[in-house]
């Protein structure tokens, strides 16, 4: 009893008791916000769709979706394959229906492509892979390397040619630049025509102006020595020296119609040699 009476001893177990009641109640609390923590985690997770709280109808749904996306991808796949393709079927048809040649040349100076009219006129089976210098050896190779070096413009150029077989030809080259879309150089194009019949013609034109002036003062002099003869005879009474005369005349003549008859059937035969080459040219 006497220890119950000592305030010290009472005040010390008012203090404990105070502090066992604070100690429960904090361990209440704890529990309390650990509950509502774990209640909120649990909500926050049952708000996040998944495939297994999604429903079944939206699961379909972007599935059917996602499917006819693919589909459309893939038609547009296909379609852009075929514009390709038709327009590379295209271009081939129209480079193989060229009369003209067309040869590509890349930026390593090799060529890429050629058309069938190349292969004829240049006279090789096949030039893919071949420099400018193998299949020119001319002035043509330095146009090529110009452009395909500097990018510069198109060029054009006239040079003899030998075909592999020997075969002489005049050619006139066109060299142009291949740009791409961003400005750059893929290569180079050279179109090709065959100048050689063409060629052949002029010399036959200038030949025959040849031919014709040489004409033109054999006529002149036999013209001339007709009218001598004709004014002698004019003045002429003696009957043998005028037969003579008219002899002269006629023999004159007769050279003179020999000759301007041959030149005119080689002329015209000249005119149709020209005029078929000038249709297969």
């Amino acid at each position: 009893m006497r220890l119950l009476n000592n305030p010290l001893v009472t005040h010390a177990a008012v203090m404990l008791f105070f502090a066992g009641l604070a100690f429960i109640v904090g361990l209440l609390f704890m529990r309390f916000l650990r509950r509502s923590i774990e209640d909120d985690r649990a909500i926050s997770s049952e708000a996040k769709p998944t495939l297994e709280t999604l429903p079944l109808h939206l699961y379909n749904t972007v599935i059917q979706q996602l499917k006819q996306q693919k589909q459309e991808l893939q038609e547009q796949t296909q379609n852009e394959q075929r514009r390709a393709r038709t327009t590379e079927n295209f271009s081939q048809a129209v480079l193989s229906n060229l009369s003209s040649g067309v040869l590509v040349f890349g930026t390593n100076r090799l060529v890429q492509q050629s058309n069938p009219a190349a292969k004829q006129i240049l006279g090789f089976a096949s030039s893919t892979g071949m420099s400018a210098d193998d299949l020119f050896r001319s002035e043509v190779a330095d146009e090529v390397r110009c452009v395909l070096r500097e990018g510069s413009g198109r060029r054009q150029v006239e040079a003899d040619y030998t075909t592999p077989a020997g075969e002489p030809r005049r050619l006139a080259v066109t060299v142009s630049p291949v740009p791409a879309a961003d400005g750059s150089l893929l290569g180079a194009a050279c179109l090709i025509n065959d100048l050689t019949a063409l060629e052949q013609i002029r010399r036959q034109q200038e030949l025959q102006g040849e031919m014709s002036a040489e004409r033109a003062l054999e006529l002149r002099k036999s013209l001339t020595t007709i009218s001598g003869y004709a004014q002698q005879l004019a003045k002429n009474r003696d009957p043998e020296l005028a037969q003579q005369l008219a002899d002269d005349i006629a023999d004159e003549a007769a050279r003179l119609d020999r000759s301007l008859g041959g030149f005119l059937t080689g002329k015209s035969a000249d005119a149709a040699t020209q005029s078929a080459a000038a249709s297969r040219g």
